[in-house]
This record gives structure tokens, sequence and C-alpha cells, in this order.
């Protein structure tokens, strides 16, 4: 889907006639096409679709992983192939849905993890760096947890602590990708509320993938609906009026109610 772009403001992730897939020796699988969108300063979106549609794809493209098919991804104004890896990661942090690796680690020690891209080589911190990893902490009050190794967390303690890394890696672009998977849905609620939370106050543009696409709708500045290998960008009260959410599932087994924004079963 083509949308208007915004020349008024600055845009912090944006994409132009982007299409998404894979390549193969043989021919290319598009997964999605013509994706043109403008993401702002503070704005909390959630990426949604079916299960297999190509969410993990379109994250993994946007933050250079994968290799876009056609078209072109700016973030702050620059396009994202320009961007040495050491200087992308000052203004992207990324948060996948593989475990960390080190579950040993403390709390306190992932989230330093957050400021090695302005460390010196032997990764040492300086005060600023210690001001910022101690700030985040406070931030997401994680003071009480913070010298326990992570694998003492429950799932949603660590995933506030990912979140947490994020955060002091101090960027002004975050894409997560499902940080609600394996939660309650107290626990998923209240994710996605400290998501926009962050956005708001601090001016970060937070992008993520979700199932939870009841919750999204109510939370969310905008919303990235996901399907027929279009990608619909907007609102959700406008997404909601334009019938997007209607596409998502098929209509003989799930229907999306547009009065009470609820996906119901038929």
């Amino acid at each position: 889907m083509t949308a208007i772009k915004d020349q008024t403001r600055h845009s912090v992730l944006s994409t132009d006639s982007l299409s998404i897939g894979y390549r193969t020796k043989r021919e290319e699988l598009f997964l999605a096409d013509d994706v043109t969108f403008d993401l702002f300063k503070g704005e909390l979106v959630a990426l949604v679709g079916a299960n297999g549609i190509g969410k993990s794809t379109l994250l993994r493209t946007l933050a250079g992983i994968q290799p876009a098919l056609k078209g072109s991804i700016s973030i702050d104004n620059r396009p994202l192939e320009n961007y040495p890896p050491e200087h992308l990661a000052t203004v992207l942090s990324l948060v996948l849905t593989e475990p960390i690796a080190a579950k040993s680690l403390t709390v306190v020690e992932v989230i330093a993890l957050g400021r090695q891209p302005y460390t010196n080589w032997l990764g040492t911190l300086n005060p600023s760096d210690i001001h910022k990893v101690k700030e985040v902490v406070q931030q997401l009050q994680l003071s009480d947890i913070q010298h326990k190794k992570c694998y003492e967390l429950s799932d949603g303690q660590l995933q506030k602590v990912m979140i947490a890394r994020a955060l002091a890696q101090d960027t002004s672009l975050i894409i997560l990708d499902e940080p609600t998977t394996h939660l309650d849905i107290y626990h998923k609620a209240y994710i996605l509320k400290l998501l926009k939370k962050i956005a708001h106050e601090t001016q970060k543009t937070i992008l993520f993938s979700s199932h939870e696409m009841d919750l999204a709708i109510q939370l969310c500045d905008k919303m990235m609906v996901l399907a027929n290998k279009k990608v619909m960008v907007d609102t959700p009260c406008n997404l909601i009026e334009k019938g997007s959410f209607q596409s998502i599932f098929p209509k003989e087994i799930i229907e999306f109610d547009s009065k009470t924004g609820v996906f119901r079963i038929k």
C-alpha cells in the first residue's frame, strides 16, 4: 500500500516502495510489496498479521539484517545502507525473540550490554555509561532485581530486562519482535503500557510485532496491518473505519467487530 508521505515532520523510520521476501537462485518470493510509510518521534506502533505472513521478515528487513527485494529504508532521513554497523547501533536497537545467550549474567550486566556501541574496545563503561544504566534501572523499576541472575527471573521480568537493554542503547528507534510472547494477559498489558509510556516520555519511536491485536488497538498510536502481501499503516481508528482488520483472518472463522474493536469467533 502506498501511503502519502508527511513532509512536515521529522521521520525516524521511513520506507518508499519497499518489497520484502526471499531470493532463491530461480525466483524472488515476495511477502509484501510497495510498502511506504513514515514513523515519527514518540510513536508506539504495532505490526500485526496472521502467523507466517511475514511480520518477522519485515522487522528484520527494516533493521538491516535481511536485504530488501526492492525499494528503500531510511532512519533519521538517512538511507539504511549508508550506516556503518557501529553507527547503526547508535540509532537503532533491536530485540528479537531469541533468548539471551548468557542467562548467567546479572540483570544490570545485561542492561550494560546496551552501552557497547559507545564503549572502547575493552568494553569499559565510563561515568556517562554507568549513569545511563542506573537511569534505565530506575525507569523500569528494576532496582530490586538488578543483581539477580537472568536465569532466576520470570518471563515477564526477563522481558523488562531486554527492553531495558534496548533503552540503555539510547537509540531513536527501538524494534521488538513479539515482546509479549509467553506472558499472561496481565503481563502482556503491562509490557505494552510500559512501551507506550516509554515512547511518549522519551520521544523514542517503538515498533513491535504482536499477536495481541485487541490490546494494540487500545494502546498504540499507529498500527501496521500485514495482509494479502500489503501493509496498511494508520491510526487504529482509521484502520477500523477502512475495514483493514477484516482482511487478517478468514471471514468464515473469525470476524472483526468494528464497534467494539474486538476479534470474535463466528
